[in-house]
């Protein structure tokens, strides 16, 4: 952590496996620290989750903090919200249109049977989900358990192959890896260096004013576009590595 990082105005987070664990709400120490952070310093969270997915495991958590100082860029920045008059107001969403919808749909039952993918026989809500902005598709489901889903592809390798499938049947859109085994598709052009032109935009700081937290910087990971984006970052491993970032920022 750079010693200049103090004096960053916003400061950029991923949800899943850098806040949170996958899926799982915030913990305690965790919504204190942010809470303490925001008294003084902006914050934005980016992810593939929807806006659902924020209000189940981030939102609630810092319902007594400085809200007005915490900006939500969900399905990897495809939507914004921000706090007006005690209520989350959405500020823009790129939603897909229904043909877009259907047309990724119809790609992953055929790449499903390209590459041989066999949906398992317990599945944690829904296998392929229509969040607006984006498809996302997870092995076990949407809302599996970490216990189920964490071995199933640790290194991405199957998801890269399902992903150059997908290529094929969706030239236009945007595909990348999600969480843990989720695959995200999008409107071409909208990731996370997407988001953070958005938050220039919208919340009026530069990005080299700005200083992102994530766990997945690799080729294909869904932080990787942050590094053409020029924002300085840092890679952490798990939500106490952000945990002692937050502490090393405050001075606690």
């Amino acid at each position: 952590m750079k010693k200049e990082w103090k004096n960053k105005k916003l400061f950029v987070f991923d949800l899943d496996k850098t806040l949170a664990e996958s899926k799982q709400p915030m913990d305690d120490e965790m919504a204190d620290l942010l809470r303490l952070f925001l008294q003084s310093v902006k914050i934005a969270v980016i992810s593939g989750g929807s806006f659902a997915q924020y209000d189940r495991q981030f939102v609630p958590k810092l319902s007594e903090g400085n809200l007005d100082n915490l900006f939500l860029f969900p399905t990897c920045g495809s939507s914004f919200y921000r706090q007006e008059n005690g209520e989350w107001r959405n500020v823009y969403t790129e939603t897909l249109l229904d043909n877009e919808k259907k047309d990724i749909f119809a790609a992953f039952d055929s790449m499903f049977l390209d590459v041989g993918f066999s949906i398992p026989e317990v599945v944690y809500g829904e296998l392929v989900e229509d969040r607006g902005a984006q498809v996302t598709f997870s092995a076990f489901g949407a809302t599996a358990p970490l216990s189920v889903k964490g071995g199933w592809d640790p290194d991405r390798k199957k998801r890269l192959k399902m992903i150059e499938v997908l290529k094929k049947y969706l030239p236009e859109l945007e595909i990348r890896t999600g969480g843990t085994s989720s695959i995200d598709v999008t409107r071409k052009g909208i990731d996370k260096a997407y988001g953070i032109a958005q938050m220039e935009k919208h919340i009026g700081i530069s990005r080299k004013d700005m200083a992102f937290v994530g766990d997945d910087f690799e080729e294909g990971g869904n932080d990787h576009p942050i590094i053409s984006t020029g924002v300085e970052y840092v890679h952490v491993k798990n939500p106490s590595q952000t945990k002692e970032l937050l502490k090393s920022l405050m001075g606690l």
